[in-house]
């Protein structure tokens, strides 16, 4: 079952893939989602929410446009909405990580989850994409997940390999030191 259902995520992504990029809007709606799907894994009563059966898809649909509202761009409304119309709620984060990837592949890239205490804009993402893109000698696109739990700095992720620039990470390094010493 696994293998199908790896083969469900890939599909869909793939067709999100192909319409978000017909349209026009594939880096905004791209980026919208996988922050949407982020938020999922860390809020626990809204992926609840969303995944009930018990629930009716509309209800669900208006969770969704109540929480994005006109902050969002519609297209991803629209497929928040139609995977929860398709009941692929439960698959939700694996279909956008899957679409991210896929989008990043297509322009030759290779995608960077970055977490972060507070969210970047446009230029430190920018220096942050041209450092871990020297650093891996591949371009990156990033993605940047806020994470509160960081406390200060980031934690990149760029396939297999991770830089924790976190203060976190550097307390760890110290106490490693020290304990060495």
């Amino acid at each position: 079952m696994p293998a199908e259902q790896d083969a469900l995520v890939e599909g869909y992504a793939r067709a999100l893939f192909e319409v978000v990029q017909a349209e026009g809007e594939l880096f905004a709606v791209e980026d919208e989602l996988y922050a949407f799907a982020k938020a999922l894994e860390t809020r626990t009563e809204l992926r609840e929410a969303l995944t009930d059966p018990s629930l009716p898809a509309e209800n669900k649909k208006g969770l969704v446009r109540d929480l994005l509202g006109e902050r969002a761009n519609p297209q991803t409304v629209n497929i928040l909405g139609f995977l929860i119309d398709q009941g692929r709620a439960r698959q939700l984060t694996r279909i956008v990580e899957a679409l991210a990837r896929i989008a990043a592949e297509h322009q030759q890239h290779v995608l960077a989850e970055v977490r972060s205490a507070v969210p970047l804009d446009q230029e430190h993402r920018k220096r942050l994409a041209a450092a871990l893109s020297r650093a891996t000698g591949r371009t990156v696109e990033v993605k940047v997940v806020v994470d509160p739990s960081i406390i200060g700095g980031i934690v990149a992720r760029v396939g297999d390999e991770v830089f924790d620039g976190s203060i976190r990470g550097r307390l760890m390094d110290v106490r490693e030191r020290l304990a060495g010493a």
